[in-house]
């Protein structure tokens, strides 16, 4: 097994396994959270008439379902998480919306029916062992004139919540593990934070006129949830279930206290720093 296939199997398990069973646990709290960018995506998909859309990344569906709801033709979410999918198929059956979901890893997998003319993501593209196969089979995919639409994580600044938690807990979580680095081959919420990596790779992928600029999106959650956000999905959170119990509350407290800095009314807001990343196949 070479790395790229051994990176492949490692998100495989993760998203399989506890990653995406705290994503199902948690998928109204991150729909709320999250629903600014789909809005986003979903007006995009409105104005170029979209009639085939792929929704990559799409975990327990919102932002297909979204798509679905809002345009005519057909949208299809895919996803190497299986319990997600299976949890976005329910979520259809119980709305009554057409959307069809793919579990399969799109680095490889084989999509067989009529061609795609936009693809959008949610976050969701981060993750490839290979994000050069990932974006070429998604390019053999789509039609000549196909649309590419995708919302990434830029690199967190001084102003993100998530850092203002990391720097408030500092010392009780002395052991925090750093970032990983800010490129494509070590997958992760950051891996295309560097524009200049993210071009080479669509253009290897044969994708053209592409864009990637910068965008502020105002995130909000009441203050209690946003709280559970935190120290669930961000580092903090990942190192909360390793402390004893008189710790885990020193670093709940301080959480809470850092939270006041984006405390709007009974909620917590702040702007997320993302890339909105545009090409043309």
């Amino acid at each position: 097994m070479d790395q790229s296939e051994q990176i492949a199997a490692e998100q495989a398990t993760r998203w399989n396994g506890p990653s995406g069973r705290a994503w199902i646990e948690n998928q109204d709290l991150l729909d709320r959270l999250y629903r600014p960018v789909e809005d986003l995506l979903v007006g995009y998909v409105t104005d170029v008439s979209g009639s085939r859309v792929l929704d990559v990344g799409c975990g327990t569906g919102s932002t297909t379902l979204a798509v679905s709801r809002a345009a005519t033709g057909t949208a299809v979410g895919v996803d190497i998480s299986e319990p997600m999918i299976a949890v976005a198929r329910a979520r259809a059956a119980a709305e009554g919306v057409s959307a069809d979901f793919v579990a399969a890893d799109v680095q490889t997998h084989q999509f067989s029916d009529a061609p795609f003319d936009t693809v959008i993501s949610r976050f969701g593209v981060m993750f490839f062992s290979d994000p050069v196969a990932a974006f070429r089979n998604l390019h053999q995919a789509c039609a000549m004139s196909a649309h590419l639409r995708m919302i990434v994580w830029r690199a967190p600044g001084a102003s993100d919540i998530m850092v203002a938690a990391e720097r408030a807990t500092a010392s009780l979580l002395p052991d925090l593990p750093p970032r990983p680095p800010s490129v494509p081959t070590a997958p992760g919420q950051f891996a295309f934070a560097d524009p200049e990596l993210v071009t080479p790779i669509l253009e290897a992928g044969g994708w053209r006129d592409i864009t990637v600029d910068p965008l502020d999106v105002e995130l909000s959650l009441p203050t209690d949830d946003m709280l559970r956000y935190i120290t669930t999905f961000g580092r903090v959170g990942v190192q909360l279930p390793l402390l004893d119990e008189t710790t885990r509350a020193r670093v709940l407290d301080q959480v809470s206290k850092a939270l006041t800095a984006f405390a709007d009314g009974p909620d917590a807001r702040y702007p997320a720093a993302c890339w909105l990343v545009s090409a043309q196949a």
